[in-house]
């Protein structure tokens, strides 16, 4: 897992293929022009998620991993807990889904706090549970670009 700020992006372009791409659409994308939905960066193996939601309490999120894409969530606005820990240490409590590459998984972990400008990276090594209210539940519009692994 990676926390990061968009500026500081080009550090992370090189650690798997499809970075580049990924990171060039978040820099020079304007979102603001940019509906909700799906777009393709590099066919399937590179896309992205643009999303508008509110925050959740804790006990209503869900942890999740994957096992095809790395997951770069990047905040456009708003803020959020990201929940985090590696992948061994969880139980599965419901199978992988190879269609929708997710399985959801019960345990414990530590967050992270996202605001506008700040990514993390979750690897298929890492579980995750995004989209938590830090205080109370708040409007985010997020990324989230997937990159396949190899």
């Amino acid at each position: 897992m990676i926390v990061e700020t968009l500026e500081n992006a080009s550090l992370y372009s090189t650690v798997a293929r499809g970075f580049q791409q990924a990171f060039q659409f978040l820099r020079y994308t304007d979102f603001n022009t940019l509906e909700d939905g799906r777009y393709a960066i590099e066919d399937d193996a590179v896309f992205a998620i643009v999303t508008s939601y509110q925050t959740k309490p804790f006990h209503e999120g869900k942890w999740e991993a994957h096992k095809k894409f790395i997951d770069i969530q990047y905040i456009i606005r708003g803020v959020e807990h990201i929940f985090y820990t590696p992948l061994e240490y969880m139980v599965i409590s419901e199978p992988y889904n190879q269609e929708k590459d997710i399985m959801f998984l019960r345990g414990e972990g530590d967050s992270i706090t996202l605001c506008d400008g700040m990514f993390a990276i979750f690897f298929p090594t890492d579980a995750h549970m995004p989209g938590i209210a830090v205080d109370e539940p708040g409007n985010v519009r997020k990324v989230v670009v997937k990159v396949q692994c190899l």
